[in-house]
């Protein structure tokens, strides 16, 4: 498994595996996730992806039991979470309202929390989950340099950040920021163009891409007619024989070909599709296959 090396000099798997939907397996005791953490860390993938809202904000503790049951794994893994998005939820009863807060009283709950949870004593990478309209740059980066510099937190980074959001945070902060996790794939290719790309590959940030099979889509065997996915189906079933491997393995290998340095965050509970994510290492991509399937993405050529 590649290493994708951030700004602090600290590493990450190229692959992280992503936990959201851990909650909604038919099996969450502890044996099935140690299960599914071992199949990860078979291939190299050591980084495991976390956000405090995950599966009503159950995920976090889901994942921990295993760690806590096993605790040689907190030296085996990166643990990257997010926080900021506070959700209507039984959790929360005085929520009226889906909204962001990234005041400091709740980042530094948020940590506190989800380092409990986990079963860890320092979060690798936090993330603040999405741009807040209400954010005081100052008060927020001046709490996340404060993370770093205690020990709880090796890194900061954002999710879902254009670039001049980033651009204000980072102006706010001693510390670098480590990564942008933004929604890109083969159904989503508007950050190679709207500067989200452009932007971390000029700051020299590795992005983390959340979604990357379009949610499903582009492995679904049930495809709308003239979508972007049905166009890409015949192909990527055509590159995925020719290399032995499946669809989803060339999917990934087209958005890690990019030089920026694409980290797809996979998320799967099912052991037999965990196992296959180091596919994509075997899947050959050049340039001409890599527009291709961008043509066939986006509906056509390019000017």
């Amino acid at each position: 498994m590649n290493r994708i090396t951030l700004q602090n000099s600290r590493t990450l798997s190229q692959m992280a595996y992503g936990v959201w939907r851990l909650s909604e397996a038919e099996d969450t005791s502890i044996s099935a996730n140690l299960q599914r953490i071992d199949a990860c860390l078979e291939q190299g993938i050591t980084t495991f992806d976390h956000a405090d809202i995950y599966g009503d904000y159950r995920c976090e503790a889901l994942f921990g039991e295993a760690v806590k049951a096993r605790p040689s794994l907190r030296d085996q893994i990166e643990v990257v979470t997010k926080t900021d998005i506070m959700l209507l939820s039984e959790q929360w009863p005085s929520t009226r309202v889906k909204h962001y807060d990234t005041s400091s009283a709740h980042v530094l709950a948020s940590v506190d929390r989800s380092l409990q949870r986990i079963g860890v004593d320092v979060i690798d990478l936090l993330l603040i989950h999405r741009p807040d309209p209400l954010c005081d740059a100052d008060a927020l980066g001046a709490c996340l340099d404060g993370l770093v510099d205690c020990g709880k937190v090796r890194g900061i980074g954002v999710s879902n950040y254009m670039p001049w959001d980033l651009d204000l945070l980072q102006s706010r902060m001693k510390h670098r920021l480590q990564t942008n996790q933004v929604e890109v794939s083969l159904l989503a290719t508007t950050p190679f163009i709207n500067g989200q790309i452009a932007h971390a590959q000029q700051h020299r940030l590795p992005v983390m891409a959340w979604s990357p099979l379009g949610g499903g889509r582009l492995h679904s065997q049930a495809h709308q007619a003239g979508s972007a996915a049905a166009r890409l189906a015949p192909r990527l079933e055509q590159l995925a024989k020719a290399s032995g491997t499946d669809t989803t393995a060339v999917a990934m290998a087209w958005l890690m070909h990019h030089p920026v340095g694409v980290m797809p965050v996979m998320g799967s509970n099912q052991l037999a599709r965990i196992k296959s994510f180091d596919q994509a290492f075997s899947v050959p991509m050049d340039r001409q296959t890599w527009y291709e399937l961008y043509e066939l993405a986006n509906g056509h050529e390019v000017p």
